[in-house]
């Protein structure tokens, strides 16, 4: 297993760990997930939760990963009917030193709470935050109230209106969640191009996943 590999499977254990629930489509693939992202606190996305589609390029942590809306949200820098993210928000700042927890720790709440009119994606939500600040938090919080206010699943296809790069990806499995009962994904480190391949990755990454569990275990007992 190559350095780049490691990496991931050590962040992606960690993203499990955490207080964010993730569900990973593909059982053979830690290239693709999705994260239930809370909106940040005193701020006017408070109280919303996204669906976030995270993709991994093959030379993460070197690459940053992309990322994407699945449901709808009102924000500068994200375009609204797609949930494509403006890649500036994390190419800019991203270094091997990040890890994935610090995508909704840091770099979405961020986002979020500073969004940047200048660059925009949804060049309407910017001229609103410019010429009226007030009417642009009100048109944030019609927005969660439609289209982020429901319980998070990840195993419907309504997604309140959204799109997102990750569409197909959640209509691939049932729901999974860091808080329930394990039955995570596991991580792929080489090309899925053979059913042998396949076989003895997925074979490879279900002791993977056994060992991760009997960390979170450990965890929940310290």
């Amino acid at each position: 297993m190559g350095s780049p590999t490691k990496r991931r499977d050590m962040d992606m254990m960690k993203l499990m760990m955490s207080d964010f629930a993730v569900h990973i489509p593909d059982e053979c693939s830690m290239h693709d997930f999705m994260v239930a992202f809370p909106g940040p606190a005193n701020t006017p996305y408070e109280g919303g939760v996204w669906k976030v589609h995270v993709s991994l390029p093959r030379e993460y942590p070197y690459r940053s990963p992309s990322i994407g809306f699945e449901n709808r949200i009102y924000h500068p820098n994200v375009d609204e009917m797609s949930g494509s993210v403006c890649l500036d928000v994390i190419n800019q700042t991203w270094s091997p030193m990040f890890d994935l927890v610090n995508i909704f720790t840091i770099f979405l709440p961020q986002l979020l709470a500073y969004p940047n009119p200048t660059d925009p994606l949804n060049s309407e939500a910017a001229a609103l935050m410019l010429r009226d600040p007030k009417a642009y938090g009100a048109r944030i919080r019609e927005s969660v109230r439609l289209h982020a206010s429901r319980a998070i699943t990840f195993d419907d296809d309504d997604d309140g209106g959204g799109g997102g790069c990750g569409r197909g990806a959640q209509r691939m499995g049932s729901a999974t969640s860091a808080k329930s009962d394990g039955t995570f994904g596991s991580p792929s480190t080489a090309s899925l191009s053979g059913s042998s391949q396949v076989s003895g990755e997925c074979a490879r990454l279900q002791v993977w996943r056994g060992d991760m569990e009997r960390g979170r275990r450990v965890s929940r007992n310290a």
